[in-house]
């Protein structure tokens, strides 16, 4: 047995490549395993999966990869030094192998929605498949790649980070041949350590294409990329500079973004001026890759937003704008100022805290107090600790420290025919207004 676990713990690449190429796919949780999967056993700060391995194999994994040797079963077990470094390396191997093209974004916001636009747009005229949900970490990126097949002619993947040097190597494992950077927002600032280390942390996706002959796809209108990648070989839009290869003519608002260009106007399902350069990057990504002005329209207006993004829903009279996926404070201003000017008399907008803001959290929090405080016209419901740690005597707020203390008085309104923006950190659970509403 021991000299099998050497072989086996110092397994090439190639040779577990091998395994995965006989399996249906990889796996890391078992609770959803799938017959014939390889199942990957990671460690976290509060579980050791190899804990989990025989029962990956009981529920029908064909192969399990662990990393501690007190877990071993059977030949269907393999021994690696570190699961997580094989479960990438095991990616980048399979990206070779396939050899696609990779379109890699990453950014402050808008990332995930942008994503999808990517995906409708190109899969107009190529076979298609893109990161599912938010695997866009450095187990998210590697799972991504694994699930692209021989037959899929474009890759689309999302990049997310909260530090530097992240971005730098997931671009090392995904290679991307294409890339774009949606935006520099007040993202992870706790992180990142202030904004200017958040345009260096996802600068590092120019960087690498940059260093390896890649190309992206570029926002002209906004002059921190337009400097950052003008060595760079580049594919551009703008709604102000006639030498960009799309030229948005027209966007407007109320509440659903509409793009004319090129004589072509697309009238989209999502909401918001804060999402037009997402689907501004859509079309231009589309146009680089030659598809019809007429397909790039019938994709993007094809494209429903979910999963709390920019959702409108109607209930008991009310209509409601749910974005409450996630925020920050480039977010959350982007939101409230298109929210500002709809045409809708009655609006309220209920607000969480923003996480992740390390030492500018007091500030970033009082400024959205500001901005709230300004529009006598709105009313608000700002609810966490950190909105109520800097509550001012606004008469048109309201500050709760928690969700319970704001349900509870809230659920007692009984509001009709308003308008509402529901906003804020993912772990804010905002949706749960909907139950009270």
């Amino acid at each position: 047995m021991k000299g099998l676990f050497y072989y086996i713990r110092h397994m090439k690449t190639s040779q577990l490549y091998e395994k995965f190429l006989e399996t249906k796919g990889i796996t890391t949780d078992t609770r959803n395993i799938q017959k014939d999967s390889m199942f990957f056993a990671l460690k976290g700060e509060k579980f050791n999966a190899n804990e989990f391995a025989k029962e990956a194999l009981e529920k029908g994994a064909k192969y399990v990869v662990i990393d501690d040797s007190n877990y071993h079963i059977d030949n269907r077990t393999i021994l690696v030094n570190n699961s997580l470094e094989a479960l990438q390396k095991l990616a980048n191997f399979h990206r070779k192998e396939i050899n696609l093209t990779i379109v890699g974004l990453t950014g402050s916001n808008g990332k995930t929605t942008t994503k999808e636009l990517f995906n409708v747009v190109l899969s107009k005229k190529f076979k298609t498949k893109a990161t599912i949900g938010n695997l866009n970490n450095h187990i998210g990126v590697p799972l991504t790649l694994l699930s692209f097949t021989s037959e899929t002619e474009i890759g689309i993947v999302e990049m997310g980070a909260n530090h530097q040097k992240e971005i730098e190597f997931l671009c090392s494992i995904a290679e991307p041949n294409i890339g774009y950077i949606t935006n520099f927002g007040k993202a992870h600032l706790e992180g990142f350590g202030g904004i200017e280390g958040i345009i260096k942390g996802k600068s590092e996706l120019y960087d690498y294409l940059q260093n390896n002959n890649q190309k992206c796809i570029v926002n002209l209108d906004d002059p921190i990329q337009k400097e950052k990648t003008k060595n760079i070989e580049r594919y551009t839009f703008s709604t102000k500079e006639k030498n960009s290869n799309v030229l948005i003519d027209n966007i407007t608002a109320n509440p659903m973004v509409a793009i004319e260009f090129e004589n072509t106007i697309i009238q989209s399902n999502l909401i918001g001026i804060y999402n037009s350069n997402n689907i501004n990057a859509a079309i231009t990504l589309g146009k680089y890759f030659n598809i019809s002005n007429e397909d790039i329209k019938n994709a993007i207006e094809s494209y429903i937003p979910n999963n709390n993004r920019s959702q409108i829903i109607e209930k008991n009279s009310n209509k409601i704008i749910l974005d409450a996926y996630n925020a920050n404070p480039s977010s959350m201003e982007a939101a409230l100022l298109n929210f500002f000017q709809l045409a809708e008399l009655n609006k309220t907008a209920i607000l969480g805290d923003m996480f992740e803001l390390g030492e500018e959290s007091a500030l970033e929090h009082k400024k959205i107090i500001a901005l709230c405080t300004s529009q006598k016209d709105v009313k608000f419901w700002l609810v966490g600790k950190h909105f109520y740690e800097n509550q001012n005597d606004s008469n048109n707020i309201k500050f709760f420290k928690d969700f319970d203390s704001f349900s509870s008085e809230f659920k007692e309104e009984k509001i009709k025919n308003e308008l509402f923006l529901i906003k804020g950190s993912r772990g804010m659970s905002l949706e749960r207004t909907l139950d009270i509403l």
